[in-house]
């Protein structure tokens, strides 16, 4: 806790102080539980440590694609491989302008009549880590885990993302066109770059490019729900003009960090009441500024702007005079946050540094308007459905916020069932950034996708699931974003579905699939190929 830290920190307060790596008491709960076996890559060939777990197929091609470095904007190593890997496997395969792969595999014997069904994934992956994990999403493989948690068995990476978002539905694709003994009617496998940072792929796929008529998306994450319909979204990106001045004389430099927050996806754990770190800081920020005379030199937090911040921090100045008062302020805070966020937020951590001294800091107009405009940021559920119970409508995630030079970026992420609701929050953004003097573009507009009460994909998928596990799933929308609404404007016709196993926690290090979904999604899939009806 930030207790035990502060009280090693303070004491060298006015020398360089480094911040002691820390495991979290999750961390440590789940290496006493897992079991954990080591993987080796020798000369590109992989001994397997999930092999042995069912579908076998599927499992191998999730070690291959875990072994091959595949964040978003850097795809080329796994579509190298995949198109490798098709071509041994006799498959055709083609690769449009923008780098989507599409593999066509013909029918099996008597399944020439079926409709065409198109398999569709991504192939990128969020690159999270945790502080204290060394590792290049660029160069690194990701290390999966098996372990046990009150007798389930999960797969989680090695303080990183696993990237089961979407690298199990791309292993299940694959798997399907490795298997001979799988009945399908003419088959199609899209795979689509960039969809975590941007959906290029989707906006760049072009029309008469695919011929199959019925799309399963294999980007779901929850076994036992089928979705039928998402969120659209858009991104916002306010820009700041930073002023800076000398460090008044005496002042004395301080490095102020939030850490240990869960973090997570912005559209499917955003109702969770999972914390925001630059929110977080930002409130402290504010306070602290006007009680105290701190000058900011940096502010920066998360990541992502899809992903729920994690960690913040900032760098300032102040009087020696306030130090003091300025630490008991800080406790007060963080033990005011604790106490609010005990039940969701277990190892939130604050610390405080004494870092290099600073010759410039912001000036005071400046830093009151950012702190002010990011303050007044609309962050979190600003709508639930009324339309399906349990579901949010419209949602905000503050993402990014970075010190850049003479400038200061703060990237958001609306997502909304419907358009107004975007447009509504998009309007509430502008306003208050635009008061506060900012330049704010929006970008990436993506529509949602609509529900179609009479899709007959729709139906073949719940009547083959029911047959299976003797119960309906849950039919639903998902408050995230799937490729499916921008599919249909290329392709307006395509009778479109998704279902996935469970997937907790993505776009975060604690991200983990179920293995026994993984099985049943399998398993679903597979007869779902089968029962695909004729054209």
């Amino acid at each position: 806790m930030w207790n035990n830290h502060i009280t090693k920190a303070l004491p060298c307060i006015n020398t360089q102080q480094t911040a002691t790596k820390t495991i979290s008491k999750d961390q440590q709960t789940l290496f006493e539980k897992q079991k954990l076996y080591k993987r080796k890559i020798t000369q590109g060939n992989i001994v397997s440590t999930l092999s042995h777990l069912q579908p076998q197929k599927l499992w191998q091609m999730f070690e291959g694609i875990c072994a091959i470095p595949h964040p978003s904007k850097h795809e080329e190593k796994i579509s190298a491989w995949i198109q490798s890997w098709s071509k041994g496997q006799g498959l055709t395969i083609k690769e449009d302008a923008v780098g989507n792969l599409l593999i066509s595999k013909p029918a099996t014997q008597g399944m020439e009549d079926r409709k065409g069904v198109i398999l569709q994934a991504h192939m990128d992956m969020v690159p999270q880590k945790n502080a204290d994990k060394n590792h290049n999403f660029l160069t690194d493989a990701i290390e999966p885990i098996l372990f046990d948690d009150d007798g389930d068995e999960w797969v989680k990476a090695n303080g990183t993302t696993l990237g089961a978002d979407n690298g199990i539905g791309l292993a299940s694709a694959l798997a399907v066109l490795a298997s001979d003994d799988i009945a399908h009617g003419p088959l199609e496998v899209l795979v689509t770059i960039d969809e975590e940072a941007g959906m290029t792929g989707a906006f760049g796929l072009k029309a008469d490019w695919v011929q199959g008529e019925l799309l399963i998306n294999t980007d779901s994450e929850q076994e036992g729900e089928v979705y039928m319909g998402c969120a659209g979204g858009i991104d916002g990106t306010a820009t700041f003009n930073l002023e800076y001045e000398d460090v008044p004389v005496g002042y004395q430099s301080f490095n102020l960090s939030i850490s240990g927050l869960k973090g997570g996806h912005s559209g499917v754990d955003i109702h969770t009441g999972r914390a925001n770190a630059c929110k977080l800081l930002i409130r402290f920020l504010l306070n602290a500024s006007e009680k105290f005379d701190i000058q900011l030199t940096e502010l920066n937090g998360g990541s992502l702007r899809n992903a729920i911040p994690r960690e913040a921090d900032a760098s300032f100045v102040i009087p020696p005079t306030q130090i003091d008062d300025f630490k008991e302020a800080l406790s007060n805070y963080l033990i005011t946050i604790q106490e609010n966020l005990k039940s969701i937020e277990t190892t939130l951590e604050m610390l405080l540094i004494s870092p290099e001294t600073f010759d410039q800091c912001w000036s005071k107009a400046v830093q009151k308007t950012i702190l002010r405009a990011l303050n007044a940021c609309p962050n979190g559920v600003l709508r639930m459905s009324d339309d399906i119970e349990g579901i949010v409508e419209t949602s905000l995630n503050l993402g990014v916020m970075r010190s850049k030079g003479n400038k200061f970026v703060a990237m958001t992420l609306i997502r909304s069932l419907h358009d107004d609701g975007r447009l509504e929050a998009q309007t509430m953004v502008e306003s208050i950034f635009s008061l506060a003097d900012a330049a704010i573009d929006f970008s990436g507009a993506y529509p949602g996708w609509k529900p179609d009460t009479r899709s007959s994909i729709m139906k073949t998928v719940r009547d083959t699931y029911q047959s299976l596990f003797g119960k309906l799933p849950e039919i639903m929308v998902i408050h995230a974003g799937l490729e499916c609404g921008l599919f249909k404007t290329a392709y307006p016709a395509w009778d479109m579905v998704s279902f996935g196993p469970t997937i907790k926690f993505p776009h975060s290090p604690d991200e983990k699939v179920d293995v026994k979904t993984v099985d049943q999604y399998w398993q679903l899939l597979v007869a779902v190929l089968k029962n695909i009806p004729v054209k």
